[in-house]
């Protein structure tokens, strides 16, 4: 959603807000990652590019608004936890990304060469490894190991679901029920997990905590759903980084899904040939002739918007204010953006 908090302007407390707290949150990051070493910090440099959407540092934030005591009035109080917070999950969020990078064997992230595109796998694992021990290391500094557990277990979950993922490739079978334990646990349980602490340290009772976590896990499948199709019907240049990653390491997700399930058996043929084609590398044509001609598109599309739907509603459990706007707004983005 790159623009998003910018063109919010009729929040313009909330705006000031999140630009000065999302700058406070990068400089944490940065100090956090800062190395003696200059071979370390080239890389932190680079990687620190992949901080593009910022989407999680901005759930726990505005969470950390809405569910404030006084978030009706409206007022900002800059919580020291939720910054770190807020940091410790950008930080791991840079981790996967760079560890996906390899998985995938992908060249381009933000329109910016990739870690093992530049200095090879070896160096790429070794820095998202670095990544996530500083995670770590900064959520520490809270003192609070409640947090760090929960922080924890909601990583292991996160690698379960990239196992899963892993362990399905070349399945060109798979059901809904598969991809939803997929995304759920690798992409939704961070941004759920994100919305509720975020919460729980402005204040929040259990009711709306939980609200807000599961606005965060049904906005977090329905964000990986949107990055599905842009990976298949998107444009490199527009998306800023290698597409068609998933067909060619043999990963289905819902578009092809529901493509299976609907085609006719010719079509299903066709589909499995220009599958075999996408693992030499030249996908884009014949997949996406066959994908557009179907409703599959559409049908995941509908099925992301039904998931916005779904979190937009549990915002009614917050006070009004514009942090819960914005939280609204946010959800509309995620199924409408092209990058």
């Amino acid at each position: 959603m790159p623009g998003l908090i910018e063109h919010t302007q009729r929040y313009r407390p909330i705006h000031e807000f999140l630009s000065g707290e999302l700058q406070a949150v990068n400089e944490i990051i940065r100090r956090q990652l800062a190395s003696d070493l200059p071979a370390v910090n080239e890389l932190c440099r680079h990687v620190a590019r992949y901080q593009g959407k910022m989407l999680r540092p901005t759930l726990t934030l505005l969470c950390g608004l809405a569910g404030g005591s006084e978030a009706s009035a409206g007022h900002l109080v800059p919580r020291h936890t939720v910054r770190v917070l807020a940091a410790v999950s950008e930080i791991i969020h840079m981790a996967t990304l760079v560890h996906d990078d390899v998985l995938d064997d992908s060249q381009m992230r933000r329109s910016a060469a990739t870690v093992n595109h530049l200095r090879g796998n070896e160096m790429a694992v070794l820095l998202g490894d670095y990544l996530i021990s500083n995670a770590f290391h900064l959520c520490s500094t809270l003192d609070r190991p409640e947090i760090s557990r929960r922080i924890g277990e909601t990583t292991n979950e996160l690698c379960s679901g990239e196992l899963l993922q892993v362990h399905h490739r070349d399945d060109w079978s798979i059901d809904e029920a598969t991809y939803f334990a997929i995304v759920e646990r690798k992409t939704a349980s961070l941004i759920s997990l994100c919305c509720r602490l975020g919460a729980e340290e402005a204040g929040a009772d259990a009711t709306l905590s939980e609200a807000l976590a599961l606005y965060g896990s049904r906005l977090g499948v329905a964000f990986q759903i949107q990055d599905d199709l842009l990976d298949l019907i998107g444009e490199e240049r527009i998306v800023g980084k290698s597409l068609g990653r998933d067909l060619e390491k043999g990963k289905l997700t819902l578009p092809m899904i529901h493509f299976f399930d609907a085609a006719a058996p010719d079509d299903r043929l066709a589909m499995l040939e220009a599958l075999a084609e996408a693992r030499e590398g030249d996908w884009t044509a014949r997949v996406r002739s066959l994908l557009l001609a179907s409703r599959a598109v559409d049908s995941a599309h509908r099925v992301a918007a039904g998931l916005v739907e779904e979190a937009r509603g549990q915002l009614s459990a917050a006070p009004e204010s514009p942090a819960r706007q914005l939280l609204d707004d946010l959800a509309l983005a995620v199924i409408s953006r092209t990058s």
